[in-house]
């Protein structure tokens, strides 16, 4: 079956790459002591004297809801500079009078552009991690038509969110609703800026929920996108999705198409995920992920008829355990391979963008309430969570992803390689990528990394467990040549 996906942010002529490609948080996932919410964390959004003028018999239909929230959805341009080579001198083309370069580089801007929700009255703004995604610069135009430079609190690629941040005050927002009370069926609002045409609302209903699309790269990734058939094209990622009250219950991010422009279906990041996601920016500068430390499977009838009679099931319902990581937090509180998980904190769990949605709502050391079915039993199971490395401590900013700090894109070593190279491991880089260590140190793609601060380094598991700041990477290129790169702050 064809099928394509479209990144939401608008590209001009020459524009910033990212609208040609494709690309889960609620109050009760903030379970520490002080039960931090988004208006602890970013200010109450001053909304009762909005709603206590709201009358169905005067409003029968979603103009209040439009004409209130879109004053809170701005524009971003999105400025990249970019280095082009020039082409070396060629006496053949010099011969027929055909322009040339004098080889080296040159720099060239380009420019693209996508949508935002303002959250907080102080400047904090809400997007897609891949509408600013390696941006040089930020200018964002409000619905009032100011324009305001803006900076990067923080991303999330896992969730495609990212939090931005304007110098201003007293400005309109949209407060959160609730994406987890979302009905099927219930109508929504679409607000961004398609094809640059800042402030333009469409309609649909919500089409179905926690929907995975295989859109969004890495192991961590949480998709459990709402679906609609509101209008959405490029140039809405980042923008709000609102329900009929005119609160936020999602971000518009991605649509289906064969075209490159709407004609069924868009999906938004539910604010469960973007709740959690931007207050964890805010307030410690990363993402806090929990996790439960195991491998899964829906069981679906592909399931059934694969390794149905295997396991014992001949149920369609809850996701399979495939397996524990060790030391894991389920491992830790007596999950086994062969359990069946039917429900998280008394959730459902039928999918596994819905198991993805529950879990990513929480931190570290957070627990949770797994009821499972083993042996034709069903028990329930306390669950306390852990981070990327197995501890149940919170990361700091300064302990974030190895590989988001390196900057690429990575592989295992093949065997092959290793082989070759007389190597028992290592990780491939694929890519570089702006701004990352590895562009600073001048590493080629292709180089395996073996070692990263004298700790040994075989494959990509081994990568994301390093959290401490990097400073030397040791490895040896295709070509046999060992190379070390020493950080110099």
């Amino acid at each position: 079956m064809n099928k394509a996906f479209l990144f939401l942010g608008v590209l001009a002529a020459g524009a910033v790459a990212g609208g040609a490609t494709a690309w889960s948080l609620s109050r009760t996932g903030l379970s520490r002591a002080e039960n931090h919410t988004i208006e602890s964390a970013f200010g109450r959004a001053e909304t009762d004297s909005r709603f206590t003028a709201y009358t169905p018999e005067r409003y029968p239909d979603l103009t209040y809801a439009a004409e209130h929230a879109v004053r809170a959805v701005v524009n971003i341009e999105v400025v990249q500079e970019v280095e082009l080579p020039q082409r070396r001198y060629d006496p053949f083309l010099e011969f027929f009078g055909l322009p040339q370069g004098r080889g080296g580089s040159s720099r060239q801007e380009r420019r693209g552009g996508g949508s935002g929700v303002i959250i907080s009255s102080d400047g904090y703004i809400v997007t897609n991690n891949h509408v600013v995604d390696q941006a040089t610069r930020l200018r964002v135009k409000l619905n009032d038509g100011r324009k305001f430079d803006a900076e990067v609190v923080g991303t999330d690629p896992a969730t495609d969110v990212a939090l931005l941040r304007i110098e201003a005050v007293d400005l309109p927002t949209i407060p959160f609703g609730s994406s987890d009370q979302l009905r099927l069926g219930e109508w929504v609002l679409a607000i961004g800026s398609p094809y640059d045409l800042q402030s333009t609302i469409t309609a649909g209903i919500v089409s179905a929920k926690a929907r995975q699309l295989d859109v969004i790269p890495g192991e961590f990734r949480i998709e459990s996108f709402i679906q609609t058939d509101a209008a959405v094209n490029p140039g809405n990622s980042g923008g709000a999705l609102v329900n009929t009250r005119g609160e936020l219950v999602g971000i518009n991010t991605v649509i289906k198409t064969m075209t490159g422009s709407y004609i069924g279906y868009s999906f938004a990041v539910p604010e469960t995920i973007v709740r959690k996601v931007v207050v964890d920016l805010k307030e410690y500068g990363v993402v806090q992920r929990a996790l439960l430390g195991l491998t899964y499977r829906p069981i679906d009838q592909a399931f059934l008829d694969e390794m149905g009679e295997e396991a014992g099931i001949d149920r369609i319902g809850g996701v399979y355990v495939v397996g524990v990581s060790e030391e894991g937090a389920a491992s830790r509180a007596g999950i086994r391979k062969g359990d069946v998980i039917v429900s998280i904190d008394g959730v459902s769990i039928d999918e596994a963008a819905v198991l993805q949605e529950q879990i990513g709502k929480h931190r570290p050391n957070d627990k949770v309430k797994l009821t499972i079915k083993r042996s034709g039993k069903t028990k329930q199971i306390e669950v306390t969570l852990r981070n990327k490395v197995g501890k149940p401590e919170l990361l700091t900013a300064d302990e974030a992803d190895a590989a988001e700090s390196l900057g690429g894109k990575f592989a295992d070593a093949e065997p092959s390689l290793c082989r070759r190279l007389e190597i028992d491991g290592g990780v491939r880089v694929r890519g570089i990528e702006p701004g990352g260590i590895l562009a600073r140190a001048r590493v080629r793609a292709g180089f395996v990394i073996t070692h990263i601060n004298d700790r040994r380094v075989r494959s990509l598991g081994d990568l994301r467990k390093i959290t401490d700041k990097i400073r030397a990477i040791d490895g040896i290129y295709p070509d046999g040549r060992a190379a070390s790169y020493v950080l110099v702050e």
